[in-house]
């Protein structure tokens, strides 16, 4: 049990790391886990999961909030639908084949990296002319689709949340980044609330893999802060590709 909660403890790290600059962490840990605890239902992998994911981002977060201003209209209309829809997907993870979504969002993540790549003014904080009330409209439908997803499967949520930040409302990285964390917190607490209820939680492996990935997101968000927009682009661009990589082994390999 000690080496399995070591390494744990190690992919906790770097996910929080990862998942603080440009989301993504879950793409390290869920499959990670899922590695080590090979004996463990698949349900209580995901539950586990969810709570070094929860406080590794609530830090982050925090760290953002003393220096980035939020859009608290925008954000709150996000957290609320993403919430509700988190814990419809929990719900519905045993009644959804993932294997029908998963090429679907393997297309999506495709084109994501080559438009970013190609479009360096991606992630450079763009005007969109959207009225307070539509920021808000498609704030909360995003948040229903990417919150489901969360719910559902999970990994790469935090990339999702800052592309829609990005895309379609006209953030910069930095703060595309820091409004994410806020909805991935909510989205997080709700699979939680689900998970915790039907005893899908592994307390003994996700208390220390939420102190090693708290330590994570806290290094993560300050590396990001420090570093400016042209650094998390470029951390972007290798999570999303390594995202493309996962997917196509689940779809083309695994076929998950």
């Amino acid at each position: 049990m000690l080496q399995e909660l070591i390494l744990l403890c190690l992919a906790a790290f770097a996910a929080g790391f990862i998942d603080a600059i440009v989301g993504g962490g879950g793409l390290l840990q869920t499959p990670a886990t899922l590695l080590i605890l090979p004996h463990y239902p698949v349900a209580s992998i995901f539950g586990t999961v969810k709570i070094p994911s929860l406080f590794g981002t609530s830090v982050a977060a925090f760290k953002y909030a003393k220096q980035v201003k939020f859009n608290y209209k925008v954000l709150i209309a996000c957290v609320i639908a993403a919430f509700c829809a988190s814990l419809l997907g929990a719900y519905s993870v045993s009644m959804i084949n993932n294997a029908v979504i998963k090429p679907v969002i393997l297309i999506v993540l495709i084109l994501v990296a080559i438009y970013t790549y190609f479009n360096k003014q991606f992630g450079i904080h763009q005007h969109k002319e959207h009225s307070v009330k539509k920021q808000v409209l498609l704030a909360a439908f995003f948040g229903l689709i990417i919150g489901f997803y969360d719910g559902l499967i999970g990994p790469g949520t935090g990339s999702f949340l800052i592309l829609v930040f990005i895309a379609v409302l006209g953030f910069d990285f930095i703060h595309a980044s820091a409004h994410a964390k806020v909805v991935n917190i909510a989205t997080n607490l709700a699979a939680i609330i689900y998970f915790s209820s039907t005893g899908h939680i592994l307390y003994q492996y996700a208390i220390p893999m939420a102190i090693f990935n708290i330590i994570g997101s806290y290094f993560g968000a300050k590396l990001a802060l420090l570093k400016g927009n042209k650094f998390v682009r470029i951390f972007f661009l290798i999570v999303i590709f390594g995202t493309i990589l996962r997917f196509a082994w689940d779809v083309l390999v695994n076929k998950i």
